[in-house]
């Protein structure tokens, strides 16, 4: 069967994952992440996009890009087949360097566009090497005039802080340095890298966006009241029906029903 299109939002803004395969590291060294920021300007030359931020991990990278003409594919496919052909040359390795087809997700409004950003730079703090202003291979440091690069688009993030370049930068500033417990918007976009979540994790889930303090109340309740309580429960995305019956004790096809 064919692939299935991509969905297209409305924003043509999109949060790109590529990652190694087997989670292996894909940037060995300096050189390394230096080539794959220089086939950014050649993909961006070539297909006319807006890059809003990046960061290169040493077995992931993030890009969120806006794609005005319908050719995210295409640029995500060059950026892959012109870094793993630099790869495997210098390395003296064959095969795919990436781990199957790049993942998207359609960024659809500016809240999860600032929180994008903020999720994409401050992922140097959650791996534990360094700050986001320390880390040399995102796009903060160009944000803030650290360096003089220009890969980035960071005109239309600024005006969704202020019309001020300088309040803009001051306030990105004070957002990004931010470190909060994650927002709903921030654990959809962990999802998209790990697929799920744990049991803890859910049940933490689970009592958050529901307000409840005892998760196992849900099945004292009347129909209609818990009925109403599993449909936002199997709403949280990276959570099973099977997992919530098992977190529930509610019987699957009853979840399944609902």
């Amino acid at each position: 069967m064919p692939r299935q299109p991509r969905k297209i939002g409305n924003t043509k803004i999109y949060h790109c994952i590529l990652r190694g395969i087997n989670k292996q590291d894909i940037f060995l060294d300096n050189q390394d992440f230096l080539k794959f920021k220089k086939e950014i300007i050649t993909t961006k030359e070539k297909f006319s996009y807006k890059l809003y931020s990046y960061v290169l991990m040493s077995n992931h990278i993030h890009l969120q890009i806006k794609d005005d003409h319908g050719n995210l594919s295409k640029i995500m496919q060059s950026l892959q087949i012109r870094y793993a052909d630099y790869f495997n040359k210098k390395y003296d390795r064959v095969g795919h360097l990436f781990q199957d087809k790049f993942k998207s997700q359609c960024v659809e409004t500016d809240y999860y566009i600032l929180n994008l950003q903020r999720y994409i730079h401050q992922n140097p703090i959650k791996a534990g090497i360094g700050t986001i202003e320390e880390y040399l291979w995102s796009s903060y440091r160009e944000y803030i005039g650290k360096n003089r690069e220009q890969l980035i688009d960071k005109e239309d993030i600024f005006k969704l802080f202020s019309m001020s370049d300088t309040k803009a930068i001051k306030k990105f500033i004070e957002f990004n340095n931010e470190i909060l417990s994650l927002s709903k918007s921030d654990e959809i976009l962990e999802y998209e890298i790990r697929k799920s979540f744990n049991d803890d994790e859910v049940i933490n889930l689970i009592k958050k966006e529901l307000k409840i303090n005892n998760i196992q109340e849900i099945q004292n309740y009347d129909k209609n009241k818990r009925n109403y309580y599993l449909k936002m429960a199997k709403e949280i995305k990276g959570c099973t029906q099977k997992q919530l019956s098992r977190i529930l004790g509610i019987n699957i096809r009853i979840i399944q029903r609902v």
